[in-house]
């Protein structure tokens, strides 16, 4: 096959990634704003939309690790090739996939970096991979981010809480709500800044691999134009699954908590984009969330849910790298192993897409701001439906208790 139809088919499908990076990672910035009614879904992923197309732009230090850290390339390095990176990046799709019908939270980057490791241990030996990049850039952030995440989240709760003391109703404490829109935003702002930079880097690999661009070069002008509308438009679709979860799934959030979570997370991813590390912005973002939980007194967090979310985060980047070493496997077939890959690629996404739409009213959201939780509108309809049977039920044993009640005066008037 040519290798120019097989470094358009690599770009390609990695700004399809892009585009899954988008929609699975909306949660990240939207979902407590969203769960605390401080704004409505489709404005929210409408400016999570814009700020990830701008944050796109602001740094490429993540984009240069991914591209000339992680994986050995060029001369004096291991020669990967486009077809590798190829297979990696069906490792990674598929895994988003899997986890966004789900409904978790797992970290895109982890998968990205997991099919990548996978497909070029299979397709160049184990001399692919740099491990000391590996450890410094991927896994000691990975265990690091969403503990320092959640600490500064439970500390900024605690301390909103002290400073703003006052008996109020639930989300209505001081002018919170309104500064999550800053907050919300801010992550979005450093999603783009971060997660839009680990597909460019991906493509600034493919380019040196492919012998288009040199291998102390850094990431042109179109590949970071690309990157930021791919996952502007994935972020503009929106993850309602994951937002579920996040909004609601690991504990109710108000408007107090949901401020000190997404000031923690935007904090973290920021400062990590600056220093060239590739952070999970969802796994930051679990964290904040739960350190916010733990940080206002009485509520509850769903160790449930939360588990499922941890076991998510350990089990990515080797279920990716599985999946990107199976298809670097079939790849090595040459002509006939890419086609494999792609139809094989093509079905998985497209059976999995279609699995998701035997539950379409997944995809629309309503907000319980009383309840501070994110339903969709057919749990919304049966909620409501219960509370209005539970009134009618009400209603009905307050007549009949005033109707055994003049039953009663009338036999005793009837004695005297």
């Amino acid at each position: 096959m040519d290798i120019t139809l097989i470094v358009v088919l690599v770009i390609a499908l990695a700004l399809f990634f892009d585009f899954t990076n988008g929609f699975h990672d909306t949660a990240n910035a939207m979902a407590t704003p969203i769960a605390t009614g401080a704004m409505k879904p489709k404005v929210a992923v409408t400016v999570a939309a814009v700020l990830n197309l701008i944050g796109a732009f602001l740094s490429t230090a993540v984009a240069t690790s991914t591209s000339h850290g992680l994986i050995n390339e060029g001369p004096g390095g291991v020669a990967i090739t486009p077809e590798m990176i190829f297979a990696g990046l069906i490792g990674a799709v598929v895994w988003n996939m899997i986890t966004w019908l789900r409904g978790l939270p797992s970290s895109s980057s982890h998968a990205l970096f997991g099919g990548l490791i996978g497909a070029a241990i299979v397709g160049a030996g184990f001399g692919a991979v740099n491990y000391a990049a590996l450890l410094t850039v991927v896994i000691i952030p990975a265990f690091l981010s969403p503990v320092i995440a959640a600490l500064v989240s439970l500390l900024a709760t605690r301390i909103a809480y002290r400073v703003t003391r006052r008996p109020v109703f639930p989300n209505e404490r001081g002018g919170f709500r309104i500064g999550q829109v800053f907050t919300s935003s801010m992550v979005s702002l450093a999603h783009g800044t971060n997660d839009a930079q680990k597909t460019m880097g991906v493509i600034t690999l493919t380019l040196i691999a492919s012998g288009a661009q040199s291998a102390d070069s850094g990431v042109q002008f179109w590949v970071i134009v690309a990157c930021a509308l791919a996952i502007a438009l994935g972020a503009y679709t929106g993850g309602w699954r994951i937002i579920r979860t996040l909004g609601s799934g690991i504990t109710e959030i108000r408007a107090t908590q949901g401020f000190a979570a997404e000031a923690s997370t935007a904090a973290t991813i920021l400062a990590s984009s600056h220093l060239g590390f590739a952070l999970s912005t969802t796994q930051v973002s679990s964290g904040s969330i739960i350190g916010a939980g733990l940080g206002r007194r009485g509520s509850k967090i769903q160790w449930s849910t939360a588990g499922k979310i941890v076991i998510a985060w350990f089990i990515t980047l080797p279920a990716a790298a599985a999946v990107g070493a199976v298809a670097s496997g079939i790849a090595l077939l040459g002509v006939t192993g890419l086609v494999i890959d792609a139809v094989v690629g093509a079905a998985v996404i497209l059976g999995l897409y279609l699995w998701s739409l035997r539950k379409p009213h997944e995809q629309a959201i309503e907000v319980d701001v009383a309840a501070n939780a994110v339903f969709t509108r057919k749990e919304l309809r049966d909620m409501q439906r219960k509370k209005r049977a539970a009134r009618v039920a009400e209603r009905r044993a307050e007549l009949s208790r005033e109707r055994t009640l003049r039953r009663m005066a009338g036999r005793n008037g009837g004695r005297r």
